[in-house]
């Protein structure tokens, strides 16, 4: 099985703060769903209340993160047996977020 991750930048989020509570209870009830399906495996949003920082090789640590990254927003790690299933469930999500999602394949890891 593959693993995808379907996410969403935080600004694509444009529900009013009247919807909020609908939206978050919709999006955990196909958290639930998917949890009762087995094929979760992690989901979550940054807190980009918090700075990133840029931890090297030698442990020293920086603020300068890599320019252009924009790791931020809310994600979902799902492992499923095919893309098509994985865009079924990253639809449910859309509609449940009330915004686009963004379906991305984790690479084969003959590890796991």
């Amino acid at each position: 099985m593959t693993k995808y991750c379907i996410s969403f930048p935080s600004e694509a989020m444009t529900a009013s703060a009247d919807e909020l509570p609908a939206v978050g209870d919709a999006a955990r009830a196909v958290i639930e769903e998917a949890k009762a399906a087995g094929i979760y495996v992690f989901a979550g949003g940054i807190n980009e209340g918090i700075d990133a920082v840029l931890v090297n090789a030698d442990g020293a640590m920086s603020s300068a993160i890599y320019p252009g990254s924009r790791l931020k927003g809310g994600y979902t790690i799902v492992e499923l047996p095919t893309r098509e299933a994985a865009i079924e469930w990253a639809h449910k999500i859309a509609v449940a977020c009330r915004c686009s999602q963004e379906l991305r394949e984790f690479m084969y890891d003959p590890a796991r």
